[in-house]
């Protein structure tokens, strides 16, 4: 309920403010459907902060998560149009509902025979995996939050990222909600 108070006392003063948002939209799978989604986040001057797609159980539908920023007005906007689209099947903000999210991350890090214990040692802290070795690199996988996958690249920053691929953020709604 302050929740509520708060939210319309800003928008009364005009100081609503912009937040991350994680869209999941349901999708037909069918050829041209990322390309509408995309570019009419590209059209209306949306910026997208990270797209994944995939298929679902059923195989012609796909899910697509999509993480963007905006007040209340501008995500109310998007929902609405992305509902329009004729491919669109459910478009769902999950930003005040309770989730699940993972994102996946390759990091290729320099390690020398002193530095190499070091970051395996940071690796098991975060329980990621060492999926490629070399006498001059480890590629580690880590997969989490958002917040666990840029505090192990904040770690790792010291011995010298070569490279790093990461895919954004998979979400869906949590089913349980009682407390855990």
């Amino acid at each position: 309920m302050a929740k509520t108070a708060n939210t319309a006392s800003a928008k009364a003063n005009g100081e609503e403010k912009e937040q991350k948002h994680t869209i999941s939209i349901l999708v037909e799978n069918k050829f041209g459907a990322f390309n509408r989604i995309a570019g009419l986040f590209a059209a209306k001057g949306y910026n997208i902060d990270s797209l994944t797609v995939g298929p679902t159980e059923e195989g012609d539908i796909s899910r697509m998560t999509v993480v963007t920023r905006g007040d209340d007005q501008i995500i109310e906007q998007i929902t609405k149009q992305l509902n329009k689209l004729i491919d669109t099947i459910k478009v769902v903000d999950l930003t005040f509902e309770s989730f699940v999210e993972r994102e996946l991350v390759l990091i290729k890090v320099q390690s020398t025979t002193e530095s190499r214990s070091e970051i395996m040692q940071i690796a098991e802290i975060f329980r990621a995996k060492v999926v490629d070795i070399s006498s001059k690199t480890l590629t580690l996988e880590a997969t989490g939050s958002e917040q666990k996958v840029d505090a192990i690249i904040a770690m790792l920053k010291p011995f010298g990222v070569k490279e790093l691929a990461r895919t954004g953020r998979v979400a869906l709604k949590r089913e349980f909600q009682g407390d855990v």
